[in-house]
C-alpha cells in the first residue's frame, strides 16, 4: 500500500466556499474515488490556503489514471480549478505531486 501526501494551495478568498463544497461532495465523486483505489483519503487546510492532502492506494499512478478517465472528475475539476493557486494554469489533480516519505511510525 502506497501513502502519498501532496501539498496545494488554496486562494485566500475562496476558503470558507472551498470547505463548503468539500462538506458536500458529490456522491458520484465519492464513488468514483473508492472505485479507482482511493482509500483513506482526507484534506487538510491551514488557515493561509496551504492544502495538505493524504490518500492510501495500491498503485497511484493507476489510482489517477483511473479518476482520469471519469466524466465526474472532469466536471469536479473544472468547478474547483477557479479555487486553486496553480502554476500555469494546470488543474489541481495535474499538480498533485507526492511527497517523499522520509519517517513512518507503523
Amino acid at each position: 500500500m502506497q501513502r502519498v501526501c501532496f501539498l496545494l494551495k488554496v486562494r485566500a478568498d475562496r476558503l470558507d466556499e472551498y470547505r463548503e463544497r468539500h462538506a458536500a461532495v458529490w456522491p458520484e465523486m465519492l464513488r468514483a474515488l473508492s472505485a479507482t483505489g482511493w482509500r483513506n483519503y482526507s484534506l487538510f487546510l491551514r488557515e493561509d490556503g496551504l492544502l495538505v492532502g493524504y490518500l492510501e492506494t495500491e498503485d497511484f499512478a493507476a489510482a489517477r489514471a483511473g479518476m482520469d478517465a471519469t466524466d465526474v472528475n472532469a466536471r469536479w475539476q473544472a468547478e474547483m480549478a477557479p479555487f486553486f493557486e496553480s502554476p500555469d494554469g494546470a488543474a489541481p489533480d495535474e499538480t498533485m505531486a507526492p511527497l517523499a516519505e522520509v519517517f513512518h511510525l507503523a
